[in-house]
C-alpha cells in the first residue's frame, strides 16, 4: 500500500488503511503541508471552549475564538471550490452564572465576516441522550433545561457546493406511508392557508423524506467495538466521541464515493472510520498520541483481539514508521526510516509480546513486517 496523499513529502502517517491515513501531530502544522485545493469536505469537533478544563485539552472561551480561527483559514486554502467544512460547536454557560456563552456564535460571524465564508445552512444535533448539565443551573438550583444541542455550522467557499439531499433522506413516516398507499383516499392536491400550492406530485414516493436542519442522534455507543477494544487493551477511551451517525450525515450528503475527507481533531478518528465504510478517502490528524493509538482499534477485526495491547504499545513506544491495515483484515507494522524515528529492534519488549500473538513475523531488507 502505498501513499494516496503525495501532498506530505516529509510527514509519515501513525497508520493506513485501504483508503486513509491517519497522523499524529499539531493540525496547524499539518495543514500547512497540504496542497491548495486538495480536500472535499472537512468535517470535525474541536475541543470545545468550557469553563472546566478537559483531559483532551480546550481553551477558555476568551481565547477560543482566535485559537480556532488560525486552523480555519488554512482549512478554507486546502479546500475545494466545491468542498465543505463541517464544524460541530457544543454549546457553553459563561463562567459561575447561568447565562449562555456565545463563543460559538462569534465563531460563525467572524468566519464568515473575517475569513470570507459562506453559511450554507446551519444545522442543530439533539443528542437525547445527553445527562443533565452544568449540574448547578439544572440539577441543584433547577432554573435552567438540559443543554442537549450542538450548533452544527455548514460553511462553503462558494455559493454552490457539492450536495445531494437525496442521498441522506429520512424514512417516511406512518401517515405518509398511508398516503402513499392509497394517495386518493388520504390526499387532495389543493392550496394551503398558507398560500402554498400543493400538487399531485405530493403523493409520490420518493424513496424518503427531505430531512430538516435538526438532526436527532444519540450518543450512545457504551457497547461499540472502539470502547470496548480499549477494556480489553486496558485504555482509557477518548472522552469526547461523537456517535458514528453524525459524520455519516454529512459526507453522504456532502461528499461522493473516493473524495478526500479530513479530520482536523480526529480524537478516536470516528470520521475516519465512517469515511473507509462509504468508501471515501480520507485523513485524520491528532496531536495526542494515545488517542490516535487506539483510533486504530476502530480498524481492527474481532479475530484479532490478541494484538490490540502490543499495537498500541507499539504506536506510543514510537517502535514503528507506520502500521498498513488493508482491508481491515491485514495487519503490518513497517520500520522506521531514518528521518522519522528509531527502527524495531528484535530485543523490543513490545515485539516480543506481537510474536506470540498469533502473528507471523516476515523480514525483508530495511523492513520488518508482522502480517496478522
Amino acid at each position: 500500500m502505498t501513499k494516496f496523499n503525495q501532498g506530505f513529502p516529509s510527514t509519515a502517517p501513525t497508520y493506513q488503511t485501504a483508503h486513509g491515513e491517519a497522523y499524529c501531530g499539531d493540525s496547524l502544522v499539518l495543514l500547512k503541508e497540504l496542497p491548495n485545493e486538495s480536500i472535499d469536505l472537512v468535517l470535525t469537533s474541536p475541543p470545545f471552549a468550557l469553563q472546566r478544563q478537559k483531559e483532551y485539552g480546550n481553551l477558555d472561551q476568551e481565547a477560543y475564538v482566535d485559537w480556532l480561527l488560525q486552523f480555519t483559514i488554512e482549512v478554507k486554502r486546502v479546500l475545494k471550490n466545491t468542498g465543505s467544512f463541517v464544524i460541530d460547536l457544543g454549546g457553553a454557560y459563561l463562567k459561575s452564572r447561568p447565562i449562555r456563552s456565545l463563543y460559538n456564535y462569534r465563531v460563525l460571524i467572524r468566519l464568515c465576516d473575517e475569513q470570507g465564508w459562506n453559511l450554507a445552512e446551519e444545522f442543530f444535533w439533539y443528542n437525547p441522550a445527553k445527562l443533565p448539565s452544568p449540574i448547578e443551573w439544572v440539577n441543584k438550583r433547577k432554573i435552567r433545561a438540559k443543554d442537549a444541542v450542538n450548533t452544527v455550522w455548514w460553511l462553503s467557499k462558494s455559493d454552490f457546493p457539492k450536495a445531494n439531499i437525496s442521498h441522506v433522506l429520512a424514512p417516511y413516516s406512518d401517515r405518509m406511508k398511508k398516503l402513499l398507499e392509497d394517495s386518493e383516499k388520504y390526499y387532495l392536491p389543493k392550496g394551503r392557508p398558507s398560500g402554498h400550492q400543493i400538487s399531485g406530485g405530493f403523493s409520490r414516493n420518493n424513496g424518503g423524506a427531505i430531512p430538516s436542519n435538526l438532526l436527532q442522534i444519540p450518543n450512545t455507543e457504551s457497547n461499540s467495538q472502539y470502547l470496548r477494544y480499549c477494556k480489553i487493551a486496558g485504555i482509557q477511551g477518548h472522552p469526547a466521541r461523537f456517535p458514528e451517525k453524525l459524520p455519516e450525515f454529512f459526507i453522504n450528503f456532502l461528499t461522493e464515493r473516493d473524495d478526500l475527507v479530513l479530520d482536523i481533531f480526529a480524537g478516536s478518528n470516528t470520521t475516519g472510520a465512517v469515511a473507509e465504510k462509504l468508501g471515501r478517502k480520507w485523513m485524520a490528524f491528532e496531536q495526542e498520541k494515545k488517542y490516535l493509538a487506539a483510533s486504530a482499534f476502530r480498524f481492527i477485526p474481532s479475530n484479532q483481539e490478541k494484538t490490540l495491547k502490543p499495537l498500541f504499545d507499539s504506536i506510543l513506544k514510537q517502535n514503528i514508521d507506520g502500521i498498513q491495515l488493508e482491508n481491515a483484515f491485514q495487519l503490518q507494522l513497517f520500520e522506521s526510516r531514518p528521518e522519522y524515528g528509531k527502527t524495531i529492534s528484535k530485543k523490543d519488549k513490545s515485539l516480543k509480546s506481537l510474536k506470540t500473538s498469533n502473528l507471523k513475523i516476515t523480514p525483508k531488507k530495511r523492513t520488518k513486517k508482522l502480517v496478522v
